[in-house]
């Protein structure tokens, strides 16, 4: 069984997800299903299918999470240090070409957000920056094209 890396945060996003879907969104499927079976003939019941496919994809996201949950490595990011890049990291870059300044903190699959400035440990960019030191240059192949970035810090918050 393979392990999936992820920060404490990324792990306790997990585990509320699943709560609320265990305690709120089970229970409340479970009520509509009984609601729309208490209206009739199920073969013709709207209510009744939309549901079903409800508690489907419910149950669905449930199974996936435990299977997250219980392969997780949760890995203390406060307790890291070092200046070379590796999970955890928080790394600011800066466009070769446009002199634009990034920050990315590379964190698990899972909790990967790029608008929120985390990026997965799997991705191209992450891959590039793994083992790198700050004033190294990386290039990366982007949908845009081939980049090139300049590592200027490396954090660990």
């Amino acid at each position: 069984m393979e392990k999936i890396p992820m920060t404490a945060a990324g792990h306790a996003a997990l585990e509320q997800e699943l709560k609320q879907r265990q305690q709120v969104e089970r229970p409340r499927i479970i009520n509509a299903i009984s609601e729309a079976r208490a209206h009739g003939d199920l073969s013709e019941n709207a209510e009744y299918h939309a549901a079903k496919e409800q508690q489907s994809l419910n149950e669905g996201r449930i199974a996936e999470l435990e299977d997250k949950l219980a392969r997780a490595e949760v890995i203390d990011v406060s307790k890291l240090s070092g200046d070379v890049v590796k999970f955890g990291a928080t790394v600011t870059l800066v466009d070769e070409d446009t002199d634009e300044e990034k920050t990315w903190q590379i964190v698990g699959d899972s909790e990967a957000n790029a608008s929120d400035g985390r990026i997965s440990i799997s991705s191209p960019l992450a891959r590039a920056l793994i083992g790198k030191k700050a004033g190294a240059s990386i290039e990366v192949v982007t949908p845009k094209g081939a980049r090139s970035f300049e590592i200027l810090t490396v954090r660990w918050i």
